[in-house]
C-alpha cells in the first residue's frame, strides 16, 4: 500500500462514527448505509467493518467476508422492500471502473427499472 493508502479511509470513519451516515444495517462483519450521490431511488453501500482494497483483495484474502457482504446486499434489499422486484449489486474495481473510495463496497441498487451497464448504446433509450 502506498502512504495515501494506509491512511484511513472515508469509510472506515464513517464506519466508525466520525462522519454521520443514513446507516440501514449493520453486523459483526458488515456496515450498510445509504449512497450521498445516490443513483437510483435505493442506493446503499455495503461495506466490510475490515478494509480491503477491492473485491479482488477481498475474494483472495477473506471468501467467507466476501458472502457476508453478498448477504448483507440481500439484506439490504429486503430492507428496503426492493427483493421481490429485483436489485443490482455492483462492485467498482480501481479507477477505470469508478471506484474512488478504496475500501471494497458493494453498490445495492433498485427501487425502479434500471438501465444498461457501461457505454451507452447507439440507439437504446
Amino acid at each position: 500500500m502506498s502512504d495515501g493508502e494506509a491512511s484511513e479511509t472515508l469509510f472506515e470513519r464513517i464506519i466508525a462514527g466520525e462522519i454521520p451516515a443514513d446507516v440501514v444495517y449493520q453486523d459483526d462483519a458488515t456496515f450498510a448505509f445509504r449512497d450521498i450521490n445516490p443513483q437510483a431511488r435505493v442506493h446503499v453501500l455495503v461495506v466490510p467493518r475490515k478494509r480491503y482494497r477491492n473485491v479482488g483483495e477481498l475474494a483472495e484474502a477473506d471468501p467467507q467476508l466476501l458472502s457476508a457482504v453478498l448477504l448483507t446486499a440481500r439484506k439490504v434489499a429486503e430492507l428496503e422492500g426492493i427483493a421481490e422486484s429485483g436489485y443490482r449489486v455492483v462492485f467498482n474495481t480501481d479507477a477505470d471502473a469508478g471506484q474512488t473510495v478504496f475500501h471494497v463496497h458493494a453498490h445495492v441498487l433498485g427501487g425502479e427499472q434500471l438501465g444498461l451497464f457501461g457505454r451507452p448504446q447507439a440507439g437504446v433509450h
